[in-house]
C-alpha cells in the first residue's frame, strides 16, 4: 500500500509499504479517506515538533472506514464511518487512573510518537474510534482539531457572561472560539492578520476583533477598561505571543496555553503574584468525557458545522478532488505562517481526502479557489 513517511526534517518519501496484520484482540484495521494536515505535521516537517522521533508516518486528523475487527470489539461495525480519537493511552499510569488520559506519562499520539494515518490502511485500538454514520468523512478530520479547542475550554470552566479573549485565529483558535460562545462567553479574538479577523466576523458578528499588530493591550482596554478578560487562550504556539499574553488577563483570572512550541515561556513573578493570576495547559483531549463525545453530537446536530465550517466545507463530493505527492510537498515546505493572511485557504489545504481505489492526495488549493468553493 501507500504510505508517504517522514525520514528527517524535509524529506518527506511516497514508499510502498506492507500491508497490516489481521486485527488482534481489540484493534480495528481501518482504511483512511480523509487526513488533516495540521501545525503538527508542518513542524515535524521543519524539525520543530516537541515529543517527535523520525522516520515517522504523519496523520493524526482522519476520517476512516472500518473493514475489519478483532475480537472484543462488538459495538463496532464493519463499514462504520469513524473519527480518530489519535491519544493512545496505557490505562494504567498515574494520569490514567485519574481520567486525564489525554496526558498519559505513556501517551502514543497517533502521527506523532508512533506512525499515524498518512497511509492508505492501518490497525488501531477499536477504542479509540468514535462512529457518525451522519457524517461525512471530511467533517470526521476536523472532529479532533475541534476536540482540543473543546478540551480547552472545558479545562476552565467557563461561566455564562464571562468575558474571554482568544489569542490567535488559526483552526485550533477558531474551535476555541466556537466552543467559548457556546459556552455562553462573552469572546474577544485578537490576531495579527487582517484576513483572519474579518473571517471571524463574518461567521460570528457579535464576537469583537482586535489586530494585536497595534497597541493590543491598549485595544483591548479601550473595549473593556479595567475589567479585563477572566479566562485568555493563547493559542498561537509562539513565544512572543504566549509571553505577551500574561497582560491580557483580569485580576483573579485564568491563561490557558493552547499552543506550545520548543522552547521556554518567562514572565515577570511579581505582577503574575500581584494579580494572583491561575497558569494552565491544555494538551490534547479525551474520549471517555465530554470533549469527543458531546462533539459528535453537536456535530450531527449541526451545532458546530452550520455555524463555524459552512463556508468552507462546500458541496463538492470530496471523493472528485485529487492531490498528488508535489502538492502535499508545497504545503510541508510553507511554514504555518505562510498562510495567517488567508483562514480559508488553510481549511481547504486542512481537508485532505484520499481517493478510494487509485489513493491520492486531492488536487491543488490553488485550483480549487478558481472554481469558487473558497
Amino acid at each position: 500500500m501507500k504510505t508517504f513517511i517522514l525520514e528527517t526534517p524535509g524529506a518527506l518519501r511516497l514508499a510502498e509499504t506492507a500491508e497490516p496484520p489481521a486485527p488482534g484482540p481489540g484493534e480495528a484495521l481501518i482504511r483512511v479517506h480523509q487526513v488533516g494536515v495540521c501545525g503538527t505535521d508542518y513542524h515535524a516537517f521543519l524539525g520543530e515538533q516537541p515529543f517527535f522521533t523520525y522516520p515517522r508516518v504523519l496523520g493524526q486528523e482522519l476520517g476512516v472506514e472500518v473493514l475489519a475487527v478483532g475480537t472484543g470489539s462488538a459495538d463496532l461495525e464493519v463499514g462504520a464511518r469513524c473519527a480518530v480519537e489519535p491519544y493512545f493511552s496505557c490505562g494504567h499510569c498515574p494520569a490514567c487512573r485519574r481520567g486525564t488520559t489525554n496526558c498519559c506519562v505513556n501517551l502514543q499520539v497517533f502521527g506523532v510518537h508512533i506512525d499515524g494515518g498518512l497511509r492508505e490502511r492501518a490497525i488501531v485500538p477499536a477504542v479509540r474510534l468514535h462512529a457518525a454514520p451522519a457524517l461525512s468523512f471530511a467533517q470526521l478530520a476536523l472532529v479532533e482539531p475541534l476536540s482540543i479547542g473543546a478540551h480547552a475550554v472545558a479545562r476552565v470552566n467557563l461561566a455564562a457572561g464571562e468575558r474571554a479573549l482568544v489569542v490567535g485565529a488559526g483552526p485550533i483558535g477558531l474551535a476555541v472560539i466556537q466552543f467559548a460562545l457556546l459556552a455562553g462567553a462573552d469572546v474577544t479574538v485578537m490576531d495579527i492578520s487582517e484576513q483572519r479577523l474579518a473571517f471571524c466576523r463574518q461567521l460570528w458578528p457579535r464576537v469583537t476583533v482586535i489586530d494585536a499588530r497595534d497597541e493590543p493591550l491598549a485595544a483591548l482596554q479601550d473595549g473593556v477598561g479595567d475589567d479585563l478578560p477572566t479566562a485568555v487562550f493563547d493559542a498561537t504556539g509562539n513565544q512572543r505571543s504566549m509571553m505577551a499574553s500574561f497582560q491580557y488577563v483580569a485580576h483573579g483570572g485564568r491563561l490557558i496555553f493552547v499552543g506550545l512550541f520548543q522552547g521556554d515561556v518567562t514572565f515577570h513573578d511579581p505582577d503574575f503574584h500581584r494579580r494572583e493570576l491561575t497558569l494552565l495547559a491544555t494538551r490534547n483531549a479525551t474520549g471517555s468525557d465530554r470533549d469527543l463525545s458531546e462533539l459528535l453530537e453537536q456535530f450531527d446536530a449541526r451545532e458546530i458545522l452550520h455555524v463555524t465550517f459552512g463556508s468552507v466545507l462546500t458541496a463538492r463530493n470530496a471523493a472528485d478532488q485529487r492531490y498528488f505527492y508535489d502538492d502535499l510537498m508545497d504545503v510541508l515546505r510553507a511554514h504555518p505562517d505562510a498562510y495567517a493572511d488567508d483562514l480559508e485557504r488553510h481549511f481547504l489545504r486542512h481537508l485532505r481526502p484520499f481517493a478510494q481505489g487509485s489513493w491520492s492526495m486531492p488536487r491543488t488549493t490553488r485550483t480549487l479557489l478558481k472554481e469558487g468553493d473558497a
